[in-house]
């Protein structure tokens, strides 16, 4: 029978709906999207690398939560309100990934429409042994 275990830590941004921050299986962690919010402050930088960045910060915090690190990272899903900023969401994204020494996961990354809180950039990951 599978486990599942919930993921909540201060870390990260409280959710901002009826989901939590991440879920652990027997096999994967899946966070939910994380929104660019500084959970020490609530803020939310205004520039698209800085959310870039803040994201992948939340993510990170949720992975960790589940005993994981970025290395364990596989794949991720980027959701951005404008494609012409994908120059500068990538080079944030590449940074984080060299910064933790991790090999990069496949990725998706698609432009929508809105995104909660108006951000620019929401990001979800999935990671696992």
């Amino acid at each position: 029978m599978s486990m599942t275990r919930r993921l909540n830590t201060e870390l990260a941004p409280a959710a901002i709906g009826p989901y939590v921050q991440g879920v652990v299986t027997d096999a994967f962690v899946i966070t939910s999207g994380q929104l660019p919010i500084d959970p020490a402050t609530g803020s939310m930088p205004e520039e698209v690398a800085a959310q870039t960045r803040q994201s992948l910060a939340n993510v990170k915090a949720v992975i960790e939560e589940s005993g994981l690190n970025v290395a364990n990272i596989f794949k991720t899903t980027v959701f951005v309100k404008d494609l012409n900023d994908f120059a500068l969401v990538n080079q944030a994204y590449q940074e984080f990934f060299d910064t933790h020494d991790a090999p990069y996961p496949a990725r998706s990354c698609v432009e929508v429409a809105r995104l909660p809180k108006d951000a620019l950039v929401e990001i979800e990951a999935m990671a696992g042994n």
